[in-house]
């Protein structure tokens, strides 16, 4: 409690924690494109990643993912339903962009989906996303060597 009797708020995260800034977009076609020039890939049922090293210059230059997302009109033929993927795909890069290695990533739709059942999807894109992270370090781990440890001789 503080000195007046009245019991203080815990703070708050910052605001804007998981927004999704210009800067967190792909938006021209050369990004796009040198993404998918890589051929590098992750997959899921409905879903592929391209991801490549981000390559943003300039005054909004950020160290950090970036996201563009590719809906085509063959898997989903109304727009709603190419919206809603999108939406659920920023949706999910939000919330896993603080953990996420500094990539471009393309999410593209890769086959049509049964039905759109959201939490369905949104679990796809979580595992998909999980993925990106990079690889835990145990706190007790040496040099990274790739050699286990040699115990010490008794005396």
């Amino acid at each position: 409690m503080s000195e007046a009797g009245t019991a203080e708020l815990p703070e708050k995260p910052p605001r804007g924690t998981f927004s999704f800034r210009p800067v967190f977009r792909l938006r021209k076609t050369d990004e796009f494109s040198s993404v998918f020039a890589l051929r590098r890939t992750q997959r899921s049922r409905h879903f592929v990643i391209h991801h490549g090293p981000v390559k943003a210059s300039g005054p909004d230059a950020e160290t950090g993912p970036r996201l563009g997302v590719v809906v085509a009109k063959r898997h989903l033929k109304r727009a709603h339903d190419r919206n809603l993927v999108k939406r659920l795909a920023r949706e999910a890069f939000r919330h896993a962009r603080a953990g996420l290695r500094p990539l471009d990533l393309v999410l593209r739709l890769n086959s049509r989906p049964d039905g759109l059942d959201r939490k369905a999807l949104r679990a796809e894109l979580d595992q998909l996303f999980g993925r990106m992270r990079p690889p835990a370090v145990a706190p007790d781990a040496g040099p990274s060597s790739g050699k286990p440890p040699v115990p010490e001789p008794a005396s």
